[in-house]
């Protein structure tokens, strides 16, 4: 037997102790007042920071009563509806968005084309970077080829560990340059080395914005249309932020709270990102529309489509967790502003890819879903689709592997990571440390 085989023969042995020692009725968290994930029983958050950087709405306060209401999201002041509508005219919005979001203010043209420079100018790895770094040991996880090419990086940063607001502000500029190049060269070395499939890698071109590079880096005869790169580029867009109490933004908060580096506290957001709760809720939407489509005869079958709904929802069906995925939101309540505006453009895609029967399945699913839970289900705020209802199918159209849902993610949110980092840095405040209730028993060591 090797070691790994003993160890983990001696780990399952030692599963039913850990259960015993570490295992706390849900009564207890209700009893001494404890909010579970940090969320009240209505799943309203509970409040631990200040932030400037963006706004999000799900209740309009009257008369003392909180009211469900759609949801709205803003950054830095603007509406990222209005945002979306005014600048991702040319495939830029995200570049632009960025902007907005780590300087406080949108750009003016001048200043925006020395950005859009600077950007460029960073979309390059280190010498060899690529061959030593990314292809040497290849993962079908992104993710954490990603969070190890990230932390290997600060080896050739002199400055690594300097966290002046300038220097933050350099390393979160080179990150969020490289961050395509990280995903997608490291889905090519997964794809070439463990499913035999060609190697090919494109640099980035230094005139092209952030959602044409990934589209042509990513495709072996580096075409695309203008339609998939404002779909893609409106996508990076939605997801770049979402307040400072989402998971990865808080981690990332937490670990710049200690004082520590630019290259740690990304990794570790992308390590909370990673988790199906949280940065992989697309997959799960895709796996489960396959599902569906598996099992549903007639997609324009409105009866069927619930009977089959209301038999996940009763756990007999697909991964029996009792749950549709892509349906409600932790924060939202009566809309996700995200999945509304998001689906115009998920309609232009659809149009081109001559998609419409996949898009009506979609559909109906989004009209009877709700229903289905609300019947099933005690409601307290409303029950809607999310933006990653439609976003798997978008990167589905798009050619995009599942591989890189979760990582094309990251490429977006390290904007808002790195807004929220600096806005931590700047606050100087002190270190993000929560309690915790112990409700040990003592032990008398000469008693057994």
């Amino acid at each position: 037997m090797s070691f790994q085989e003993h160890t983990f023969e001696y780990a399952l042995e030692m599963v039913n102790e850990c259960q015993k020692s570490d295992y706390i009725d849900n009564e207890l968290f209700e009893k001494l007042g404890v909010n579970r994930g940090l969320r009240d029983l209505n799943g309203k958050g509970v409040v631990t920071g200040l932030t400037n950087i963006s706004k999000i709405v799900s209740f309009k306060e009257t008369n003392g009563e909180r009211i469900p209401c759609d949801g709205e999201l803003w950054y830095r002041g603007y509406n990222v509806q209005d945002l979306v509508k005014n600048h991702s005219y040319d495939g830029f919005g995200f570049e632009r968005s960025t902007f907005l979001l780590l300087f406080g203010r949108l750009p003016d043209d001048k200043e925006f084309d020395e950005f859009k420079q600077i950007l460029s100018e960073n979309r390059d790895l280190p010498t060899n970077f690529t061959r030593d770094i990314i292809m040497k040991a290849p993962s079908k996880d992104i993710m954490n080829s990603m969070t190890r090419s990230i932390l290997t990086l600060a080896s050739y940063d002199s400055s690594a560990m300097m966290t002046d607001v300038s220097n933050c502000i350099r390393q979160s500029i080179s990150l969020i340059s490289t961050f395509p190049m990280l995903a997608v060269y490291a889905y090519h070395a997964y794809n070439h080395y463990e499913n035999m499939e060609s190697m090919y890698i494109h640099r980035p071109d230094p005139k092209l914005s952030t959602a044409a590079n990934i589209l042509k880096m990513l495709r072996a005869d580096e075409k695309y249309t203008s339609t998939e790169e404002n779909v893609l580029d409106v996508a990076l867009m939605l997801h770049m932020e979402h307040g400072g109490g989402n998971n990865s933004t808080f981690t990332t908060r937490v670990v710049t709270s200690s004082g520590s580096d630019t290259y740690s506290s990304i990794a570790a957001g992308m390590c909370s990102l990673k988790g199906p709760k949280h940065g992989g809720a697309n997959i799960k939407v895709m796996k489960m529309m396959d599902n569906i489509r598996s099992n549903v005869s007639d997609w324009e079958d409105k009866e069927e489509i619930k009977a089959y709904l209301t038999k996940m929802l009763n756990k007999e069906v697909f991964d029996k967790k009792g749950l549709i995925y892509g349906m409600g939101h932790a924060v939202y309540s009566i809309s996700d502003p995200r999945e509304r505006i998001f689906k115009d453009y998920v309609l232009k895609l659809v149009k081109e890819k001559g998609r419409e029967k996949d898009l009506a399945l979609y559909q109906n699913i989004e009209d009877i879903a709700p229903e289905v839970i609300a019947e099933k289900r005690k409601i307290y705020k409303g029950v809607s689709p999310n933006v990653d209802f439609y976003s798997g199918f978008v990167y589905e159209m798009l050619g995009i592997p599942t591989e890189l849902y979760t990582p094309l993610f990251a490429i977006a949110r390290i904007s808002g990571w790195s807004a929220h980092r600096i806005e931590e840095i700047i606050g100087a405040g002190k270190i993000i440390r929560p309690s915790y209730i112990s409700i040990m028993e003592a032990n008398d060591i000469y008693n057994k």
